[in-house]
């Protein structure tokens, strides 16, 4: 029956192309939009990620950092300093405001440093300085470029002039970018010198930062402390949740076009071979023989989609970060495994049609000529 299956799917080979490119165009859908979500969500914590903090201490209940905000007082650096196993604090300021350069507006994660940052500041600098001093800033190299600026040229940050010191590299996502600038120009912009919005704390060798973090709060009292993992985690649940409903849609979506694509593929692949699937009743075939060659179609169809799905994804992923766009596509182990699902589900819905048709099947129609 696998063999019959296989006939029937590679005979006319139009009807493979469309049947497996139907298939694998749904399937695409699903697959890169999860990719590009996972992508969005690994460039939108990716500042966490980098900042080489073990844990971060924020105010009271405040968990991540996009659309949020958060004020300590500075005496709380020397509170934390003072704590077990607290090897460095780094205090940083933040907020999230536009960056203009040239003609272009970016949303970004304005980041104020303090002088001689130890954590905090730009992982990777294409071009320039990655320490800012007063009058200067650090902006991702895709921003300057699109815009035509380069070290040296003046962009706008709060609403003053700025002097590119330095281009950074991976610090801009599809939802906004991270600029850096001096923490004595972001306390003369804000009026904050007595406040400071996040601590970055690097814990001693052997120290575990989850306990730290624990005693910081313990200890400090109206703080929120976090390691990196949690608060990119937590960073990461908002995006998320703001983007749920568009994603279930566009998968949705993305199942019924599969669902139909395929349904209609094998019921009429089926219909055209009714003669033949006669012949073998007349032959004395029984019907669940039948049924599994109608299933097995159906699953090769999915398979091969899938298959192409996925190719055409991985290509993209790797294509579209080198075509100087702000956006990256990640394939991960848990969306192949929706996705798999998914192509489980559609082969089985597709196969229910047609089996019906070979349920009812009249062996006779064969010597009838009908």
């Amino acid at each position: 029956m696998i063999r019959l299956a296989f006939r029937n799917l590679f005979q006319n080979k139009v009807r493979l192309v469309v049947s497996v490119g139907g298939v694998s165009l749904a399937l695409l859908l699903i697959l890169s939009l999860d990719a590009i979500f996972s992508g969005v969500e690994r460039q939108i914590t990716a500042y966490i990620n980098h900042s080489g903090a073990d844990v971060i201490v924020s105010q009271s209940d405040v968990r991540n950092l996009h659309m949020a905000s958060s004020s300590l007082p500075v005496t709380v650096i020397d509170q934390v300093k003072v704590i077990y196993g607290v090897q460095a604090v780094t205090p940083i300021h933040y907020l999230s405001n536009m960056v203009v350069a040239g003609s272009e507006s970016n949303l970004a994660y304005i980041i104020g440093l303090p002088e001689d940052a130890v954590m905090g500041g730009p992982w990777k600098i294409v071009s320039g300085n990655g320490q800012p001093n007063p009058g200067e800033a650090v902006i991702d190299h895709h921003i300057a470029e699109k815009s035509g600026l380069g070290v040296g040229d003046e962009v706008e940050i709060l609403g003053r002039k700025f002097i590119i010191a330095g281009l950074s590299e991976g610090t801009v996502s599809l939802v906004n970018s991270v600029a850096f600038i001096s923490m004595v120009d972001f306390s003369a912009l804000r009026g904050g010198s007595d406040t400071v919005s996040f601590l970055l704390v690097k814990v001693q060798p052997g120290v575990n930062p989850e306990e730290v973090a624990a005693r910081i709060e313990k200890q400090v009292g109206n703080v929120t402390a976090q390691t990196r993992q949690a608060f990119a985690r937590q960073e990461r649940l908002v995006i998320k949740n703001m983007s749920t409903d568009v994603i279930t849609i566009m998968n949705l979506i993305g199942f019924l076009i599969g669902l139909a694509v395929m349904a209609l593929t094998v019921y009429t692949a089926t219909l055209s071979r009714r003669r033949e699937y006669g012949v073998l009743k007349a032959l004395g075939a029984r019907n669940n023989h039948l049924y599994q060659a109608v299933l097995a179609q159906a699953l090769l169809s999915v398979i091969l989609g899938f298959c192409v799905g996925l190719a055409i994804t991985l290509l993209l992923s790797f294509a579209i970060p080198r075509l100087g766009l702000n956006l990256a596509l990640e394939i991960n182990g848990a969306s192949l495994l929706k996705v798999g699902f998914v192509s489980l589900v559609i082969a089985s819905f597709s196969a229910l049609l047609p089996i019906r048709q070979v349920a009812g099947l009249d062996p006779a129609m064969v010597f009838r000529g009908k």
